[in-house]
């Protein structure tokens, strides 16, 4: 589709970020999306958040409102900042459409004549009830959540079922639509848009992060260091990104399936000159190169370990050292890097195209070290602290707190306090299966959901498991089932809502770091089911209290 600007645009908000991304996702190649608009008439100044052409239907203008809104019967109401605020958006919408048919119209390059123009008001977080209805504000005028998949749908019957006798939108009428809105003489170029260029890090990417990525640009090796939720991830993504925008040839590396799969698909819808060289497992890579591809890693024995740990990433830097020049990489960048083992920076270091002065990006977090490793990169890198967490709630970044080394400051949003449900640890299991149910009465959708156990794997996840790791984490993006996971494979990872179910049989010494890991993967709701003493023993006395533990 044509989209202008052709850069992903810089949003005011979620709600707009979410109905960009249904646009680009629906719309033909052929139709036309400009967001945030403006438009001045005699009257006042208009901004139309996001204009549509639609081929073989119209245009459209869209007024987004996000968060919570409702009509109390006088008129529509929306909560910012924790206060009721009084919004017209269908009045908005209206007066932006036709302030902005005016002007189009009233260019010398349009020929199309008085087309099919309509307005729609989208609320992207708010149900409304089939039968709502306002006089000036028809059910078919308003999009809602659960109108989002099939947006583009919508608003193209919107138009096509207009009783008027005017054209409908063709491909010229398209052409001109989007030379008189950029305002130059030369029509705009078409361009096949894939996914928005990592959506999520531009949901997280603050000031202070942006000047992370900043100063990584005049420096080829750092550590970005942070906990959870201050966007590491994100920035690992967003930094191989660039600089394979740049003209680097990339490698995105990290050591677990369930992150390899998230940045795989994540990479693989950006264009093609943004996309890393590799993008998967540390192990993966020495697969590529020629190396075996090895013994069952879950074994977890002692013939396993010497080989994961110490023969293969000899084989690595052996093959690293003679791979061909257009093999190797000019920038690494590792994320969870405190998962990698000492023996396995050589044959990153190896593979570059300069060991010397090659660049190499690390993420890591110690608080999330849950593997016996203790590795480090045996080069000097510069370090760089994140001290905000922008993923999770406030409430849920306050819970696990007590875990993170340093303090961090909560810039997230405001949600549910968490909960905590107290079993013993062999109950554990199906209590979390009840508090799933339960979330589910509660509005929550099974792709919103995660059950994660800290100690023996659920049933549910053992059987996916049995048709091997790519099957089991393509279940992870399924959007009609709960996903089921061990926190020793989520990292890096999230959902809206996680169920934690605590059921270690006994504290050993990395179960701390695997409380950390589950406490931090929910963004919105955080369930923790299990013995409060263990968790206690585990956690301390400050992270019990927050859970709501009583002494």
């Amino acid at each position: 589709m044509t989209i202008t600007p052709i850069e992903p645009p810089r949003l005011a908000n979620a709600a707009e970020r979410r109905t960009w991304q249904a646009l680009v996702d629906q719309l033909e190649p052929n139709d036309l999306v400009v967001p945030s608009k403006r438009v001045t008439d005699h009257l006042k100044d208009h901004e139309v958040d996001f204009v549509v052409g639609i081929e073989g239907a119209g245009i459209i203008c869209l007024e987004v409102k996000g968060g919570e809104v409702w009509h109390d019967g006088d008129g529509w109401r929306q909560m910012r900042g924790g206060r009721q605020h009084t919004i017209e958006p269908v009045r908005q919408a209206r007066e932006a459409c036709y302030a902005l048919r005016d002007f189009v119209e009233k260019d010398p390059r349009w020929t199309q004549g008085r087309l099919r123009w309509d307005h729609v008001v989208v609320l992207p977080n708010t149900e409304l009830p089939d039968d709502f209805g306002l006089p000036e504000c028809p059910r078919w005028k308003i999009i809602d959540r659960n109108d989002l998949p099939t947006l583009v749908d919508k608003l193209r019957e919107l138009i096509v079922k207009q009783e008027l006798d005017r054209p409908l939108l063709t491909r010229d009428g398209i052409d001109q639509l989007g030379t008189a809105l950029s305002g130059r003489g030369l029509p705009q170029r078409d361009v096949v848009a894939r996914a928005l260029a990592n959506e999520d890090a531009a949901d997280a990417l603050t000031e202070h992060q942006a000047v992370i990525l900043n100063a990584a640009r005049l420096l080829t090796r750092i550590e970005v260091r942070g906990g959870a939720g201050s966007g590491k991830t994100f920035l690992a993504m967003e930094q191989a990104r660039r600089l394979a925008q740049r003209g680097e040839r990339v490698a995105l590396v990290c050591y677990s399936h369930g992150l390899a799969s998230y940045l795989e698909r994540i990479t693989a819808t950006w264009p093609r000159r943004q996309q890393p060289a590799y993008v998967g497992e540390f192990h993966a890579l020495g697969v590529q190169w020629g190396a075996p591809e090895g013994p069952d890693e879950a074994l977890r024995n002692e013939q396993t370990v010497q080989f994961w740990e110490h023969d293969l990433p000899s084989q690595m830097a052996d093959l690293a050292a003679q791979l061909e020049p257009g093999q190797r990489f000019d920038s690494v960048v590792v994320d969870e890097a405190q998962d990698f083992a000492d023996a396995w920076w050589d044959p990153l270091l190896g593979a570059l195209r300069d060991p010397l002065e090659g660049g190499l990006y690390v993420f890591s977090d110690e608080g999330q070290r849950v593997f016996n490793r203790h590795g480090s990169p045996p080069v000097p890198l510069v370090p760089l602290i994140l001290d905000h967490n922008l993923r999770n709630t406030r409430q849920i970044a306050n819970a696990f707190q007590p875990l993170v080394d340093h303090p961090m400051r909560f810039l997230g949003g405001e949600g549910p306090a968490v909960t905590f449900v107290e079993c013993s640890r062999d109950a554990a299991l199906g209590v979390g299966d009840d508090q799933v149910e339960l979330l589910f009465d509660e509005g929550w959708r099974p792709e919103d959901i995660a059950l994660l156990t800290t100690g023996s794997r659920h049933p549910e996840q053992a059987e996916r498991q049995r048709d091997g790791n790519k099957a089991y984490w393509d279940t992870f993006w399924d959007t009609d089932q709960v996903f089921y996971g061990h926190v020793l494979g989520f990292k890096g990872l999230e959902r809206r809502c996680v169920v934690l179910v605590v059921n270690e049989q006994n504290r050993f010494d990395r179960s701390r770091e695997r409380l950390y890991v589950g406490l931090s993967r929910a963004r919105d709701q955080l369930v923790v089911c299990g013995d409060p003493e263990f968790i206690r023993e585990v956690g301390g006395a400050d992270l019990a209290r927050r859970l709501g533990i009583g002494s």
